[in-house]
C-alpha cells in the first residue's frame, strides 16, 4: 500500500516542478534564457538596423514626348490608296442636296425660257423671290477659296532651331537636356538622383520640374518605368560604396497648350527619333529607342 502512494506522490511533485520549465502562452510563466538565444536576438537586431547600402546609384529619367500637332504627309502608297477609296466612293454615291438643287435650278430656268411659261406653276414661296442659282454659290465659293492662304506645313526658320518645341509639327519630338556628368557635359533625357523617402515616379517628376523651362507641363503615363539603363563608372572613379548607376525611365506626354507659349532654351533640345543618334551614346541610345514610338 505504501509503494503505490509514494509513486503517486512523486508523479505529483514532478508535474508541479515541470510547470516552471514550460512557457505556455495562456499562463504567464517564465522560462530561463540561454546565452545562445540572447546572442541570436542581438545579432538579428543588429542586422535589422544596419542594412547594407547598394553600390548602385538610383536615378530616374523622363521620356517627355511632344506628339504631332498636324497630320503627317502621305507616302506614295497611302496616296494611291486614298485616290482609290475616293474613286470607289464617287462611283457608289448618290446625288447630294447640292447636286439635286443644281438639277432643280436648271429645270426651273428651262421652264421660264419656254414660250408656254406660266408663273402660276411656281411655288407660292418663290413667286416674289429672285432665283439664286446654285452655280452662283459655287462661283462665290471659288472666289473665297482663291483668297484663302493656308499656313505652310514646313517652316525652315523654325525647323532648324533645335531648341524650339514648334519645329517639325508633323513629327513626334523627344526632349533632351544638357547635364553635367562627372567632368563632361552630355545630352540626356532629363534625370535626377533618387532621394530616400520618395518613389522613382516622384524623382522623375522632380527631374522635369528642375529644368529651366517654366512652361513645361506633362502628363505621366503610369507608375512603373518603361525601361532601365545601367552603367559602371571608370575604375579610377569607383569605390567600395559606389560602382555605377541605374537609370529608370518614365514616359510622359507634353500638354499641347504649353507648346504655344514655350520659348527656345539653349540647354534643351526637341528632336525626332531619327535625329537622336548623333547626340546620344550608342549604349544609351540602344536602351532608349526600345520605347520610343514613331518612325
Amino acid at each position: 500500500m505504501a509503494a503505490p502512494c509514494a509513486a503517486i506522490a512523486r508523479r505529483a511533485l514532478l508535474r508541479y516542478l515541470t510547470r516552471f520549465e514550460r512557457t505556455p502562452v495562456a499562463n504567464c510563466v517564465f522560462r530561463p534564457f540561454s546565452k545562445s538565444s540572447l546572442c541570436r536576438s542581438s545579432l538579428r537586431n543588429k542586422l535589422a538596423t544596419e542594412k547594407p547600402r547598394s553600390p548602385w546609384t538610383l536615378m530616374a529619367a523622363v521620356y517627355l514626348q511632344r506628339p504631332p500637332v498636324i497630320s503627317s504627309d502621305l507616302n506614295p502608297l497611302e496616296q494611291r490608296f486614298a485616290q482609290m477609296m475616293q474613286q470607289m466612293e464617287l462611283e457608289k454615291s448618290v446625288l447630294c442636296e447640292h447636286e439635286l438643287r443644281l438639277l432643280e435650278d436648271a429645270e426651273r430656268l428651262r421652264r421660264r425660257q419656254a414660250d408656254d411659261y406660266d408663273e402660276d406653276e411656281d411655288d407660292d414661296e418663290r413667286k416674289d423671290q429672285d432665283i439664286v442659282l446654285t452655280q452662283d454659290l459655287e462661283d462665290e465659293w471659288e472666289r473665297k477659296l482663291k483668297t484663302f492662304s493656308p499656313t505652310p506645313r514646313v517652316a525652315d526658320d523654325v525647323d532648324k532651331d533645335l531648341s524650339s518645341p514648334q519645329r517639325l509639327l508633323s513629327d513626334s519630338l523627344v526632349l533632351l537636356s544638357e547635364q553635367q556628368v562627372g567632368s563632361d557635359k552630355l545630352w540626356l533625357l532629363p534625370q535626377a538622383q533618387w532621394l530616400p523617402g520618395e518613389t522613382l515616379r516622384h524623382t522623375a517628376e522632380r527631374a522635369l520640374a528642375s529644368l529651366t523651362e517654366p512652361a513645361l507641363k506633362a502628363t505621366f503615363l503610369g507608375q512603373a518605368p518603361c525601361g532601365v539603363y545601367k552603367y559602371k563608372l571608370p575604375k579610377t572613379a569607383r569605390s567600395e560604396t559606389t560602382v555605377g548607376a541605374k537609370i529608370f525611365f518614365f514616359k510622359a506626354i507634353l500638354t499641347h497648350d504649353t507648346t504655344i507659349n514655350s520659348e527656345p532654351n539653349g540647354s534643351l533640345m526637341w528632336l525626332s527619333k531619327r535625329e537622336l543618334q548623333p547626340f546620344l551614346k550608342p549604349a544609351y541610345m540602344m536602351k532608349v529607342e526600345r520605347f520610343i514610338l514613331g518612325p
